[in-house]
């Protein structure tokens, strides 16, 4: 958008005025359009038009009858690209934030967060938690964050955590699990019937609702590790399953049983998928299987081998997506996982042919861009609604200044995205067709007001001995 558009309240008022409006209409102009659709590419100096919650035309010289009545933005100097996706953050810890940057392994990790301050969460904690994750996530481009919700301790908690992403106008995905540790009502699995009632009764909303579990019972128990018995429940209840902690030989063991018993496919995600065998990555190719990667996760906190499995993945035809993880010692925002992931990869392949005249095998810029829209979108189970700019999926985009002083000249789009961009170039972040960032600013936060509940909050937390 150029300067005149993104300071001008005018503007905003006008989509202001008209976001109830079911035909309600945007038209972009003269931006460098990075679709993320395999068929239509990237196209330059060209329009995007916005009507109702979708996508209803891209292409050069929209300004037609079509788009009489459409609030017009002048977006030259802009890449209009994808929202990205988020595919896996625990989301209620927002308020406990690079608490431990420097963890040490996943053991350190889960006593400190999982068996301890976990256990002290109110329902209140979890709105507080998980509100502050999502406007964040908006805030760097994210229109869509699933949200592993494995603190559910009460049916209050869950609906806390399922409100908080309402509230901030995100595309949402809630995967509820109980918690690891400490007292809880044991209401979960049980109580996903009342949240798909109460919550996801809609076929075309923000929100949608998966089944959290565990790969193994090493960590919590066999009543949060997945199986023929849960497979079951989210196969009742018609929904995705995303299984976290996915890494290592009793993992692998653990996938070659569900591929056994016919529960792989690409309804289930498996997180992390490090340090798996190759017999385990046959199963998952093979059955379809979704993969949700977490690189500096894996990275930072030294995963098994710690090393993300893109290669594994995409050795077997599985184009993964991508995710935060844990803000308690980790990043934000998705541009840090592209990167991290790019970087890592690039090096483990020049590193191996190294000396040797052996092939190079390196991802690209597209590829990660790629795993952060259109491969998350698919892993979240939202793959025909979201993830690339095509006419008929949702209107989730972002509004990038390619002029400003760190991305200037615009050369290549995709570079500059992903290797130039970071939130303070998002001028606008729409999610389903509505602003919900505008001239760099996330809309409708009283910031004040959000400081100090996620200040009481931490406060709570960090003083009240684990329970």
């Amino acid at each position: 958008m150029n300067a005149n558009d993104t300071t001008s309240a005018g503007l905003l008022e006008q989509l202001r005025r008209q976001s109830t409006d079911p035909g309600r209409r945007i038209l972009f102009t003269g931006a460098t359009i990075v679709t993320m659709d395999p068929e239509l590419g990237i196209l330059h100096d060209s329009d995007l038009l916005v009507e109702g919650d979708a996508i209803a035309a891209i292409g050069p010289d929209l300004a037609t009858e079509a788009a009489a009545g459409a609030v017009v933005v002048d977006a030259s100097g802009t890449i209009l690209a994808p929202g990205f996706v988020d595919t896996h953050r625990h989301a209620w810890e927002a308020q406990l934030r690079r608490i431990m940057p420097d963890v040490d392994d996943l053991g350190g990790y889960v006593m400190t967060t999982l068996a301890g301050h976990a256990t002290v969460y109110r329902p209140e904690d979890m709105y507080i938690g998980t509100k502050l994750a999502a406007l964040t996530a908006l805030d760097s481009g994210i229109t869509t964050m699933l949200d592993f919700s494995h603190n559910s301790r009460t049916r209050e908690h869950s609906d806390a955590a399922i409100e908080a992403l309402r509230d901030t106008g995100i595309r949402g995905v809630h995967a509820s699990m109980g918690p690891h540790f400490g007292n809880w009502d044991r209401q979960w699995p049980a109580d996903l019937t009342r949240l798909k009632d109460q919550y996801f009764s809609g076929d075309d909303q923000l929100l949608t609702l998966r089944l959290a579990t565990l790969a193994t019972d090493e960590i919590a128990g066999p009543a949060l590790a997945y199986g023929p018995e849960l497979a079951r429940t989210a196969a009742d209840l018609g929904i995705g399953v995303s299984v976290d902690a996915v890494f290592g030989k009793a993992s692998s063991e653990a996938v070659l049983s569900w591929a056994e018993h016919g529960i792989l496919g690409p309804d289930v995600t498996l997180i992390h998928a490090t340090g798996l065998t190759p017999e385990a990555w046959k199963a998952m190719g093979e059955s379809g299987t979704t993969v949700a990667l977490a690189p500096t996760s894996d990275a930072q906190i030294g995963l098994e081998t710690a090393i993300p499995a893109v290669d594994e993945a995409l050795a077997v035809g599985i184009r993964p997506g991508l995710s935060i993880d844990v803000e308690v010692a980790l990043a934000s925002d998705l541009f840090t996982q592209m990167r991290a992931l790019l970087a890592i990869q690039r090096m483990r392949a020049v590193n191996a042919a190294y000396d040797t005249g052996g092939d190079l095998s390196r991802i690209t810029t597209h590829d990660v861009l790629d795993f952060a829209t259109l491969q998350g979108a698919r892993t979240n189970g939202l793959g025909e609604v979201t993830g690339s700019l095509t006419p008929g999926k949702k209107a989730d985009l972002l509004v990038v200044q390619a002029e400003d002083l760190n991305n200037m000249p615009l050369n290549d789009p995709i570079g500059t995205l992903v290797l130039g961009s970071d939130a303070r170039n998002i001028s606008a972040v729409l999610v389903d067709g509505r602003p919900r960032k505008w001239n760099g600013e996330v809309l409708d936060v009283n910031l004040p007001a959000l400081r100090a509940e996620v200040n009481a909050s931490r406060t709570y937390v960090l003083d009240t001995p684990a329970g």
